[in-house]
């Protein structure tokens, strides 16, 4: 496929390469992408997940919330696939400078990538609100109804970004530094349409713009190459 020999010459050529996902570098891990046909926006329940997944909802119907967070959001089985572990080689390598990652799955640092930039946090970390006590995912996922904390008894808040919540400002700078200063800049697995995320790409100043995706992106337009696709499939040939 020319496509994916293209992209191999451009990642061969490069120790300058960023990496901007979202989810559909996990779905084949199995983990439920959102817009998907088959994805959380089609599954049982009395709201939609943008509304469940809201910080209003959040402090409102906590049990909820969690019900629901619990239940989608906590996929611990997931392993890393293909794509996760070349993005780690990639940068073992010294080609890759960084992963910034719309997911909160962990999946990268699980397959060996270090700097991981997560714009919208981790399912991995979890705080208390009152006194800050750490607690991971084990922790809630065992946790009967609202997991609350054992030294003060106030609920537990994961450290996700949720919907009316900013992104952490230190985390978008350094994604900012990295795009706008990245020789190649790879789009794998993200429909590009959750903002502000989707609009870090337009820091890139570079002419080597991939997009890999299963479906069109509103950057097919301006990328160097597009690569139609699932990324692992594509990535396990690079």
């Amino acid at each position: 496929m020319d496509e994916i020999r293209r992209l191999k010459e451009l990642v061969d050529g490069s120790d300058n390469i960023v990496f901007f996902g979202g989810a559909g570098v996990s779905t084949e891990s199995g983990i439920p992408d959102f817009r998907s046909t088959d994805g959380l926006y089609h599954q049982e329940y009395d709201y939609p997940p943008e509304t469940i997944l809201s910080h209003t909802f959040f402090m409102q119907n906590t049990k909820e919330f969690y019900r629901f967070y619990k239940n989608k959001m906590l996929c611990l089985d997931a392993k890393p696939n293909a794509a996760h572990k070349k993005l780690a080689q990639l940068e073992a390598a010294g080609k890759l400078k960084a992963v910034i990652t719309q997911n909160i799955d962990g999946l990268h640092q699980k397959a060996g990538s270090r700097e991981v930039l997560e714009l919208h946090g981790s399912v991995l970390r979890n705080y208390c609100m009152r006194c800050g006590t750490f607690y991971d995912a084990e922790y809630m996922l065992r946790a009967e109804g609202v997991p609350c904390c054992e030294k003060c008894g106030e609920i537990i808040k994961p450290d996700v970004v949720l919907y009316e919540e900013g992104l952490n400002n230190e985390t978008l700078t350094k994604a900012i530094r990295y795009i706008a200063n990245a020789d190649v800049l790879i789009i794998g697995g993200t429909s590009l349409v959750v903002y502000p995320a989707a609009g870090l790409i337009d820091y890139y100043r570079g002419n080597k713009l991939v997009v890999v995706n299963k479906s069109v992106t509103p950057q097919d337009k301006y990328a160097d190459l597009v690569v139609p696709g699932k990324i692992g499939e594509i990535f396990s040939q690079l």
